[in-house]
């Protein structure tokens, strides 16, 4: 019966193959996360308004869109909720075991822009010195700040 399943599947061409592979496979939402510093080392940190009341304040955060790369969503991210241009740097944290998503952190720096909100997401947005951060700010997030240990 192995064999018989081996050769049926060497019969299939490689985008059939890809495509039952897809199927069976668990489907991920990849969110990814920008730690985004100015020149003199403070970071951005974001207000945002879909997130719960007491943990609102975070990085530019968001999810990778189809084909784009982890770094593109950093840029794009930032670029949309704030106006500014980054240069995204080494991964600083990638982790799973939420439900069907997967969380990637980047570290990025300022190299261009006007500090404009999107008031859909956003209702402040500021850089702070990581020894004065924001009551609200997640975490998570707050750990991503301080870096390694």
């Amino acid at each position: 019966m192995d064999a018989l399943l081996a050769r049926l599947w060497k019969s299939l061409n490689g985008g059939l193959q890809w495509r039952l592979l897809w199927l069976r496979q668990a489907t991920f939402m990849i969110g990814v996360t920008g730690v985004v510093r100015d020149g003199d080392g403070r970071v951005l940190l974001l207000r945002h308004r879909l997130w719960p009341d007491g943990r609102d304040w975070g990085l530019p955060t968001g999810y990778a869109e189809r084909g784009e790369t982890f770094e593109d969503t950093v840029v794009r991210e930032v670029r949309e909720e704030t106006a500014l241009e980054v240069r995204v740097g080494r991964p600083v944290r990638v982790t799973s075991g939420y439900r069907l998503r997967a969380e990637i952190a980047y570290e990025a720096e300022l190299v261009g822009g006007e500090l404009r909100i999107d008031p859909r997401e956003i209702l402040e947005a500021h850089w702070f010195s990581p020894g004065d951060l924001p009551a609200g700010l997640m975490a998570s997030h707050r750990a991503l700040i301080a870096g390694p240990r």
